[in-house]
């Protein structure tokens, strides 16, 4: 049986985590539950709000909060990549995961099925801490073989990458 996270990776002085959305393995309550034991410092929400709504995971925010947990809640559609209305999401949530992972802690990224929009939001998070988009998305997917399903998924996640001068 799946638990949370799905796939973990060092990164920075942290640690990533990639899966399902909670809802989806063994019902809300259990996910919610594996993901506070894991424990997540903060969770990013690659869904829609329908989607969260569907897992049964529309307090999702809510319970986080509860548990001192951060959340950010970037809706992507499936199998898409962020748009230029998602600029100042993605910014605000990538500057608090820096900074959540520079501090030694725990972020978990998931979307329905815990694949293609939040690997390639890890993906991106890696890339901006200075891997490769190459290594990075091999690194991920050594955790988690479907890791960034869609070419834009890809590129979006590489575009955060700048060389050392």
């Amino acid at each position: 049986m799946a638990s949370y996270p799905a796939g973990e990776l060092a990164l920075e002085k942290g640690m990533i985590g990639i899966g399902p959305m909670p809802g989806r393995v063994r019902g809300y309550q259990a996910d919610l539950t594996a993901l506070l034991r894991w424990p997540a410092d903060l969770v990013l929400s690659l869904t829609a709000e329908e989607e969260l709504e569907m897992a049964g995971a529309g307090r999702l925010g809510d319970d986080l909060a509860l548990a001192d947990v951060g959340w950010r809640h970037l809706p992507i559609a499936n199998f898409g990549a962020p748009g230029p209305e998602h600029a100042a999401l993605w910014a605000e949530a990538s500057r608090e995961a820096h900074r959540v992972l520079r501090a030694g802690g725990k972020v978990f990224a998931h979307c329905w099925a815990g694949c293609g929009r939040s690997g390639m939001a890890l993906m991106r998070l890696m890339c901006e801490a200075g891997e490769a988009p190459g290594a990075a998305l091999a690194r991920l997917r050594s955790v988690r073989p479907c890791a960034v399903e869609m070419p834009g998924q890809q590129a979006w996640a590489a575009a955060g990458y700048t060389a050392a001068p």
